[in-house]
């Protein structure tokens, strides 16, 4: 027998993600001499104008890695070895939720060239601050400030 108004089932549910689709997104961070490669996203682009990590969307059955060595081939012109995970997370837009996979990548060749991307730049850590990046790489950012571990290789 139920106690309560009807609808107050006491059971905790989880909180409901976005209503649009799902995207699986991977991120690199690619360190050099103590900087950190990031991109501005095309004005006309979903969150347009903002800094991000690049990478970009995972295609059906394309491996987080393969895609990750895909996109900056594709955005910036350079090649990377993909290497470990450092973060996972998922962060729900209005319009869509997005599950974010950020590793490290070693630049191998080519210089950074603005292909798919508006700009990009290389920064430190105290320079981070300086950028505006989309709420779901909050979390990130703060590791990387508070974090010089992460820094040191690359």
């Amino acid at each position: 027998m139920s106690t309560g108004s009807p609808g107050s089932d006491p059971t905790p549910r989880p909180l409901p993600l976005a209503p649009g689709p799902a995207i699986d997104v991977a991120a690199a961070l690619v360190f050099r001499r103590g900087k950190l490669l990031i991109a501005r996203r095309q004005a006309d682009a979903h969150l347009g104008g903002l800094w991000e990590f690049p990478g970009g969307k995972r295609k059906l059955k394309e491996t987080f890695e393969a895609c990750l060595a895909r996109e900056l081939r594709e955005e910036l012109g350079v090649e990377v070895a993909v290497g470990e995970l450092v973060e996972s997370l998922t962060h729900a837009y209005p319009d869509k939720t997005v599950h974010l996979r950020f590793f490290r990548c070693r630049w191998l060749r080519h210089e950074p060239q603005a292909l798919g991307c508006a700009a990009f730049k290389w920064v430190s850590a105290a320079e981070l601050r300086d950028y505006a990046f989309p709420a779901a790489d909050a979390r990130l950012l703060g590791k990387l400030q508070r974090d010089q571990d992460i820094w040191g290789q690359g």
